[in-house]
């Protein structure tokens, strides 16, 4: 087992990373379903784009309910996945490639058939009676309070073999750990080891503001503005205000005993995913201090709503409160609608991609980005009967779920299935993704793919897009328009986020900016004139 392959310990500050949803990546077996050697197979392929690492979403072993986020064994690779020697081949190959690899870690929850709750619900004496959060029913047999699950309906799961409701803040197949157990702790923190004593470098912590719940169960109240970021607009989930059933300020304690454990391993990083109605205050808690998470992965970006206010306002909060923390964007991942299709309205436009990459990495954080971005795929359009995931099952029609975004990566446009698998894939391959497939974008200059790699590739050579301080200029929509300052060096960038053309005037003289690749902007003394989709950097004189 090796140890983590970077010594800077701070390689993730302005980190580009690439999330890879394992069964929906590469299928090297012919069942159907990605695995860990598909990800091997094709990590060249992922390298070549000029990202310093990837996430791999779960693998662990699970029964599947909620597709590897209910972990039955957190020390084990799921079959369907492969092994612990392909994991071990996977991460020798991303390190050998110059790839850091972070791994989903879920520790909010389990499912319900992993051991530890297997034993849990056997009796009220029991030695982990106590590892999940179990409480009486009240007077008349109903739930202990009002709680609520994200994917919907009460997030109390009435269980016989105790008597008792045990809550789930998700699917009743994942019931919630108890945190304010200690033994519980030291439990979770030997599941997170195991994986740095095999390598990895870092870690994503799923809902990691869900770890530890109210001990009085204090009823939630309702919501005096309706949480429509981190859930569909039809959810009734986002009509309380969550105040007692999640971020709770004990997760601060073990945040920093998680830190304390990372540090042992030198250059292993965290970044926790917050979602909550007051995420950025939170983000700025969990990254202060220089004591907890290295980083906050945000929701903010992942909203319907586009315009250049509402990146502008969800920096700016952030920066606000950030102090010393860090912060994550990203504009697209597993459970979210595909940008082209949330933001570009399934626009063909050439740079609507492009740009809206290089305003990602341009902004002060790390940045994530999902598998097939890069080739500019739409959302996939599933009837009912296709749908494999239970939250869209369950809100169909207003929400269709989230697996429109998670079907099978097109590799070649005139293989079965585009190259994912010569059997019939878990998810149907998109008709609309196959023309996108990624041989038919290479070797040609004109291609998403080429864009983005000529992106992310000039940004490795810009220190201030790493690093730099972030200032926005006064910019009437739909342009965005903001500074880097780092080493004596202001960067400026300016994005016109529409179909439309627009012209916008610096504030000061500039020079222009060479080899970043984007396209469709000219400049007249301080005067920009902006195409559809164009962006601009230059640096001040």
């Amino acid at each position: 087992m090796e140890q983590a392959a970077n010594p800077n310990v701070q390689w993730w500050r302005g980190a580009v990373i690439y999330q890879i949803y394992p069964r929906s990546f590469a299928d090297s077996n012919a069942d159907g379903v990605g695995d860990l050697n598909g990800i091997s197979a094709h990590l060249d392929y992922v390298a070549s784009l000029g990202v310093d690492a990837i996430w791999v979403s779960p693998f662990f072993k699970s029964p599947m309910k909620d597709f590897g986020y209910d972990v039955s064994d957190y020390r084990d690779v799921d079959p369907l996945f492969g092994n612990l020697d392909d994991f071990d081949r996977m991460l020798a190959k991303a390190h050998a490639l110059g790839l850091k690899v972070i791994i989903d870690q879920v520790l909010s929850h389990t499912s319900d058939q992993h051991a530890w709750f297997k034993e849990s619900r056997q009796s009220k004496t029991n030695p982990k009676a106590d590892w999940y959060v179990w409480a009486d029913p009240q007077a008349d047999g109903s739930a202990p309070n009002n709680w609520l699950s994200v994917f919907g309906g009460p997030s109390w799961r009435w269980d016989t073999r105790r008597c008792q409701y045990y809550l789930h803040n998700f699917l009743y197949n994942q019931p919630d750990v108890n945190f304010h157990n200690p033994e519980v702790q030291d439990a979770v923190l030997g599941e997170i080891e195991f994986w740095l004593k095999r390598g990895v470098d870092g870690f994503r912590f799923d809902a990691c503001n869900y770890h530890f719940h109210d001990r009085q169960l204090r009823n939630n109240p309702p919501a005096t503005k309706r949480d429509t970021a981190s859930v569909s607009a039809e959810n009734p989930y986002g009509y309380q205000q969550h105040k007692y059933d999640k971020s709770q300020p004990e997760n601060l304690a073990f945040l920093q005993r998680i830190r304390k454990l990372l540090d042992q391993y030198g250059a292993a990083m965290s970044v926790g995913e917050v979602g909550d109605d007051e995420s950025i205050s939170l983000m700025a808690q969990y990254t202060g201090g220089n004591d907890k998470l290295n980083m906050a992965y945000s929701f903010n970006l992942l909203t319907a709503d586009f315009s250049a206010a509402h990146i502008r306002k969800q920096v700016e909060d952030l920066e606000s409160q950030l102090n010393d923390g860090w912060g994550c964007w990203t504009t697209g991942n597993h459970d979210s609608v595909r940008v082209v299709s949330r933001w570009g309205k399934d626009t063909q436009h050439p740079r609507f991609a492009p740009t809206i990459l290089a305003m990602l990495v341009s902004l002060r954080g790390s940045s994530c980005l999902y598998q097939g971005e890069e080739l500019g795929l739409p959302e996939a359009q599933l009837t009912f009967e296709q749908l494999q995931d239970p939250y869209g099952i369950a809100m169909w029609p207003e929400f269709k779920g989230r697996d429109g975004c998670r079907t099978p990566m097109p590799w070649h446009k005139d293989q079965l299935n585009a190259g994912f698998s010569p059997t019939e894939p878990w998810l149907p391959v998109a008709s609309t993704h196959v023309p996108l497939a990624v041989d038919a974008q290479e070797g040609k200059d004109t291609s998403t793919l080429a864009a983005y790699r000529r992106i992310l590739h000039w940004r490795k050579t810009q220190p201030t897009l790493l690093l730099g301080d972030i200032s926005f200029l006064q910019a009437d929509e739909p342009v965005l328009a903001f500074t880097r300052k780092h080493a004596g060096q202001t960067l400026v960038a300016v994005f016109n986020l529409s179909e439309q053309p627009q012209t916008f005037t610096l504030p000061f003289a500039v020079d222009d900016l060479a080899g970043h690749g984007l396209e469709g902007a000219t400049r007249t003394g301080v005067t920009l004139q902006l195409d559809a989709w164009a962006g601009w950097y230059g640096t001040a004189q």
